[in-house]
């Protein structure tokens, strides 16, 4: 197995993808929402969110515009600010026409499902080819797999386990992940980041 595959294996339960997004840490830490120059996200999943410190410094490096702020403030002995709840960067930062082939990427594309069979935790990654008959590790042949269809599986091809794929296994593009980040809303979604978010599913307010 490649360095990029060693300790692959996750936990199992219903929280499998929080290993891979850091926690906004709840409104009470007063993350702010950090937009590119043309006001979309930097990123959908994980959320671009800075917390509200970096936001204040970004504001004073006048590297980014304060479109919306939270009711709070900080103060020093000379100023006082509301703290930043949605930043717009001043200088666009252009998406990476190149996807990393990373555990948190493929995983993304997955959708963080088994391939095999659709289930959700306790994921892996098997290669559909098995490298024992010449397989690569490569975006078109390394899933995501549950660890019950993986063991089934094992140095077989599909075909002696009547597996069938979900899809088929391709690079993706960046645009690509984007969209797919924008179905996985995080738990935590402020009044003010609304107008900047647009999702997959209606969200409640």
């Amino acid at each position: 197995m490649s360095a990029l595959m060693q300790g692959a294996s996750t936990g199992s339960g219903p929280d499998f993808r929080t290993e891979f997004t850091r926690d906004p840490a709840g409104l009470k830490h007063f993350p702010a929402l950090v937009l590119n120059a043309d006001y979309r996200p930097l990123s959908y999943y994980p959320l671009s969110l800075w917390p509200w410190q970096d936001a204040v410094k970004a504001a004073f490096l006048d590297r980014v515009i304060i479109v919306s702020e939270y009711e709070e403030v900080v103060r020093s002995p000379t100023t006082t600010i509301r703290i930043p709840s949605v930043v717009v960067l001043k200088d666009y930062v252009a998406p990476q026409r190149r996807v990393a082939f990373t555990r948190f990427n493929l995983f993304l594309r997955d959708e963080f499902a088994c391939q095999y069979c659709g289930s959700k935790g306790d994921l892996t990654f098997d290669h559909v080819v098995p490298r024992a008959r010449g397989g690569v590790t490569s975006w078109e042949n390394v899933v995501a797999a549950c660890g019950r269809c993986n063991l089934r599986k094992g140095s077989k091809s599909l075909k002696q386990v009547g597996f069938h794929l979900r899809k088929t296994p391709k690079q993706p593009g960046a645009a690509q992940l984007m969209n797919m980040g924008r179905k996985f809303p995080p738990n935590h979604l402020h009044d003010s980041w609304m107008d900047y978010l647009y999702w997959d599913a209606e969200l409640e307010a």
